[in-house]
């Protein structure tokens, strides 16, 4: 049983050198993107690091609004407690038996209010902290609101532009598996190869301004006439790329 042996269209150098064109044209459609599409998922993420941290900024801040809310309740009992205690003792003062009981009352009256200065003090120091912490907290809270409005509505575009360019790939993926069956199997691997050694994907580059297209090196003259010629499959001595004239393929693939 004989092996069917696939045919290659147009077998001449020309030929070669468009269809390797093509095919490069094809695959930098798709490094682009996949290119894109790599970006797009870090973006997400960088808008849901900032609305988590936000989110725990504003339970953090609540909570130590909180904090001093119940602070501010505990001093205002205490500074009732003292004065309650002021009142026992004063009533206290009319009861007692000598001078030294006297004096042992007129101290520990002087004492709750000197804790009721305190008290106070703190409160107001309280008060003035709930203030600002009360600022903060509806700043943070807006800042996070908003954060997270456009995180809903990012996330929406960019799965949207992610089902787009999928679609996109999988029709170019079928165009280039159709254009490498064109290419004989051993220019096809070298292709690849130096696709794979390249940063980015660039194996087969037009001449520009007497240059190659990939290196941007400068091109001998009788090398630019030799490719504009479309005789020779020739590489740059520069970075192994595959060179050809720019007007090898009339339209853009």
């Amino acid at each position: 049983m004989c092996a069917k042996i696939k045919e290659k269209v147009d077998a001449s150098i020309e030929g070669k050198l468009r269809a390797l064109y093509e095919l490069q044209i094809i695959d930098s459609k798709i490094d682009r993107i996949r290119t894109i599409r790599g970006e797009l998922p870090l973006e997400v993420q960088d808008l849901e690091d900032s609305v988590a941290g936000l989110e725990t900024r504003v339970t953090n801040l609540s909570d130590e609004l909180k904090e001093l809310q119940d602070q501010i309740i505990e001093k205002t009992e205490s500074i009732k407690d003292f004065k309650s205690n002021i009142k026992k003792y004063e009533a206290q003062q009319g009861k007692v038996r000598n001078n030294r009981e006297y004096d042992a009352i007129t101290k520990e009256i002087e004492f709750q209010n000197l804790e009721i200065q305190l008290a106070e003090k703190r409160l107001k120091e309280y008060k003035f902290a709930v203030e600002q912490k009360s600022e903060i907290v509806e700043k943070s809270q807006v800042d996070f609101s908003e954060r997270k409005k456009d995180l809903k509505l990012k996330k929406s575009e960019l799965d949207e532009i992610i089902t787009e360019t999928e679609k996109e790939e999988k029709d170019l993926v079928k165009a280039s598996e159709k254009a490498s069956d064109n290419i004989e199997d051993r220019l096809v691997n070298a292709y690849r190869r130096i696709r794979e050694n390249t940063r980015n994907g660039l194996a087969v580059v037009p001449v520009e301004r007497d240059s190659c297209g990939g290196c941007f090196n400068k091109i001998p003259p009788q090398k630019q006439l030799d490719i504009k010629m479309n005789k020779k499959i020739l590489v740059c001595e520069h970075c192994g790329r595959i060179m050809v004239d720019p007007n090898i393929i009339p339209t853009e693939a």
